[in-house]
């Protein structure tokens, strides 16, 4: 007979056991490309928010932040430059997406969350593809709050790039008018006419459309669920696990000048 776990006490996991002292994991993962990153998932219940943070290969800083309370999430991107074509040190790409409260565990799940064995290189159980998102809206940082308050701060080094699109404004003012303008009135409209491919661009200083993919390797998607017995022999569900997931995105956005996005060119 399988005994049921008090709530207050935790769940036995194989390789992960939920403990309520740290808020932040830090996870060896293995990417589709088969490079292993280390990943550090951080939760704040108060703020009912979970961070995701890693570094690439190509020393690009990967931040994701989810705002369930705004049903928000956040990429940034931290992209070294190029310094022999005049580029700045680094530059900063935010993307706004909507969020579904099912494609993350809670963040009260994720503060309890810690690893039995720390050294071991974590691959995620389910593949959830590759979504293609055009960003056609820029986001005001000042006006930012409506959408999310942790707007601001994230991507206070994004100011001229910071984007989101108009169907998941829609989709948070869950047909509201009212709502659906004040979310508007946080954005700007980007140039009317698609513009031509950074890759397929020859002049340095036009603008362009970039592509940049943001692959979230492993996070914690779900929860699962065993059975057993209570004291009376009552069968009953208890969590015993998480499941975990990996995604990619490839956000197209407008860029002013070609050498904003150096990295399209790479990709030839």
């Amino acid at each position: 007979m399988v005994s049921p776990r008090p709530a207050g006490l935790g769940w036995v996991l194989a390789a992960l056991l939920l403990l309520g002292v740290s808020g932040q994991l830090v996870v060896n993962v293995r990417n589709r490309g088969g490079d292993v990153t280390q990943e550090s998932i951080m939760a704040d219940t108060d703020l009912d928010i979970i961070t995701l943070e890693f570094q690439k290969s190509d020393g690009t800083l990967v931040t994701m932040v989810i705002d369930f309370q705004s049903e928000v999430q956040m990429f940034k991107a931290l992209v070294l430059g190029e310094m022999e074509r005049g580029q700045s040190q680094y530059q900063v790409i935010c993307q706004i997406t909507k969020f579904s409260k099912n494609e993350f565990i809670s963040s009260d799940a994720m503060s309890k969350l810690r690893q039995k064995n720390p050294g071991t290189i974590r691959n995620a159980e389910d593949d959830k593809g590759h979504d293609h998102l055009v960003m056609d809206v820029g986001v005001d940082l000042d006006k930012s709050a409506v959408i999310s308050r942790h707007i601001y701060n994230m991507c206070a080094e994004a100011e001229a790039a910071t984007y989101t699109r108009e169907v998941d404004l829609k989709y948070l003012a869950k047909g509201n008018n009212k709502t659906l303008n004040s979310l508007l009135q946080a954005t700007r409209r980007l140039s009317p006419t698609r513009p031509v491919r950074c890759m397929d661009s020859v002049d340095w200083l036009k603008p362009c459309m970039c592509q940049l993919e943001i692959c979230i390797g492993w996070y914690p998607c779900g929860l699962k669920y065993c059975r057993g017995k209570d004291g009376n022999g009552k069968v009953i569900s208890y969590r015993c696990g998480i499941k975990t997931c990996r995604k990619c995105r490839q956000f197209d956005y407008h860029v002013k000048q070609k050498q904003l996005c150096v990295w399209d060119e790479m990709w030839q």
